[in-house]
């Protein structure tokens, strides 16, 4: 897991920015759609049809390999970092529209819940619901935020 958060500034530096358009869009445009996962290295073409950018490619690969590897919604949770405290429970506007009682900090029952604290450790049971998950891709992160001992990122 990356310590760091991928930014498309960081992204934007690493591509030809000569604005072609050979993608459709300008190069800040689709660095942060590469961010978001809404399109492919590969079809930034000057990247892989030049050999002035082999050093970029090289290090945008490594860059992005992580964020690929993520979960649809970007959300990743470290159970070895977690003190099941349940923050993430509580805080989940999803869980507490499908059960309100855990926004007072009962536990979680429903399968259609994102987060539940078993055995004292928080898993994701449905990452499906959560608000990241496409097509919605809301940028949500209470849970990142009320995850103190951070085991909870997302990126």
């Amino acid at each position: 897991m990356a310590d760091q958060k991928l930014t498309p500034m960081q992204i934007y530096k690493l591509l030809p920015q000569t604005n072609c358009k050979k993608c459709g869009m300008t190069c800040m445009a689709f660095a942060t759609r590469l961010a978001l996962r809404e399109v492919e290295l590969k079809e930034c073409t000057p990247l892989f049809e030049e050999d002035q950018y082999i050093d970029q490619r090289n290090q945008l690969t490594e860059l992005i390999t992580p964020l690929l590897a993520a979960e649809e919604t970007g959300v990743a949770l470290d159970e070895t970092k977690c003190t099941g405290c349940g923050n993430c429970v509580v805080v989940c506007p999803v869980d507490a529209t499908v059960e309100p009682d855990t926004a007072s900090g009962k536990a979680a029952r429903s399968e259609d819940t994102v987060f539940r604290v078993e055995n004292g450790i928080a898993k994701i049971i449905n990452l499906e619901k959560c608000r990241r998950f496409p097509p919605e891709r809301m940028n949500c992160r209470v849970c990142e935020q009320g995850c103190y001992v951070k085991a909870i990122e997302i990126w």
